[in-house]
Order: C-alpha cells, then structure tokens, then sequence
C-alpha cells in the first residue's frame, strides 16, 4: 500500500506541475494581449464593483506575482503589482475573477460564507496536522487513537479543498459574463481571459484530488491497522 501512495502522490505531483507550468505559460501569452479598451487591472476591477453596485470594497496592489485575492474580513481586491498596472487580457481576467469574490461575498453566496467559516479551522490544522499524522502512524500499535484525530483534522483541509471548487469556478462565471456583458474585451481578449482562467481553475481541481486522495490513504492505513 506505501509503494501504491507513492505511485500516485508522484503521478499527483507530475499533473500538479504540468497544469501550473501550462497555466504560467497561458498567463505569458495571454500577458502579451494589450487590451484595446486600454483598462489597467485597477480599472478594470473598480468597474466591475461599480457596476454590482458594491462601494465598501478597496482595490490594492499588493508585492508579488500569483498573491491576487479578495479579503472579505477588510473588504479589499487584493491584486498583485503586474495584475493593477498593466492592460491585457491576464490582467483582466485576473481582476475580474478577484472581483467575482466580491461579489459572492456581497450576494451572501453560500459555498463561499462556508469556506470562510473553515478558514480559522484549515490555518490552525495546517500547522500541526501532518506531526500528528506522522505521530499516529508511529503509535498506531498504541495510540490507534491520535492517528484518528489526524484524519479528522486532515479531513477539514480536505473540504476546505472541495468547497473551494465551486467558489472559484463560479467567481470565474460571474467575471466572464461580465467582461461579456459589458463588453468590455474583444473577442480575442474574451476568449484569452477564459482560457487563462479555465486552467487557473485546474490548479484547484488537482489540489482537490490530492487532498482526497491522501485522506483515502491515511484512512486504509487505520482500517488496516491491524
């Protein structure tokens, strides 16, 4: 069962890089697509929130590449410095996803309200779950009983994993019918922002099935105890 688990932690691991390494590639090209409406980033997402009648929301740059995300706790677009500045479908797209969280977050929907209930739970499990998983496994003649506790804590991370699918795809949803709606790109931006956060979403349908997968086995691994 060890050798199956590394199998498919390694096959995991190959997928995960292939889709992060295709979707930096796909952000590269769609980077290089200068939008005719000559929006940067900011604008793009100050819009998009004026346009869903949200006011109590800050658009800021914030350092580095990939740190863009909305903070629903202070009501701020987080968008990285590449992301606020420059005027291309990336940009846009990424903005306009952020902006998606925002306005899930104003419309009280569901699947994002329950994943921000497990955020305090998944940081506090994140730290101390694979010691007592690797505890457990140590004490599993004589301690069975914390290998259990580290599924459980494992099993949050878990759903956290999950419900996280949906509030992407639909944050990417409500920020490509927008750009449509109000055209806002072109057709070949449009179809640029898509694909761009098409594969931006494949990164967390791998995390998803890594994690479940992970959980799978350290839950034979207690069964199997014995």
């Amino acid at each position: 069962m060890g050798m199956s688990y590394l199998i498919l932690a390694g096959l995991l691991m190959l997928v995960s890089w292939l889709v992060s390494n295709r979707l930096k590639n796909k952000f590269e090209k769609y980077s290089k697509l200068q939008l005719q409406n000559g929006m940067s980033g900011a604008e793009i997402a100050e819009k998009m929130l004026a346009d869903h009648g949200i006011h109590d929301v800050r658009v800021i740059s914030t350092p580095g590449q990939l740190t863009d995300h909305y903070n629903p706790v202070d009501k701020t677009v987080n968008l990285s410095e590449s992301v606020y500045n420059q005027r291309n479908a990336a940009a846009a797209a990424v903005a306009a996803h952020e902006c998606g969280h925002a306005v899930q977050h104003a419309t009280a929907y569901s699947w994002l309200t329950m994943r921000s209930k497990l955020v305090p739970i998944v940081s506090i499990a994140s730290s101390y779950v694979q010691w007592i998983l690797i505890g457990g496994i140590l004490m599993m003649q004589t301690f069975p009983q914390l290998l259990l506790i580290g599924i459980v804590i494992f099993a949050a991370t878990t759903l956290f994993s999950i419900v996280t699918l949906p509030v992407e795809y639909d944050a990417s949803n409500r920020a490509l019918a927008w750009l449509e709606n109000k055209r806002m790109l072109t057709h070949q931006e449009h179809d640029g922002a898509k694909d761009a956060l098409k594969w931006a979403a494949r990164t967390y349908v791998v995390a998803a099935i890594g994690s479940v997968a992970t959980l799978l086995y350290y839950v034979m691994i207690y069964m199997n105890r014995r």
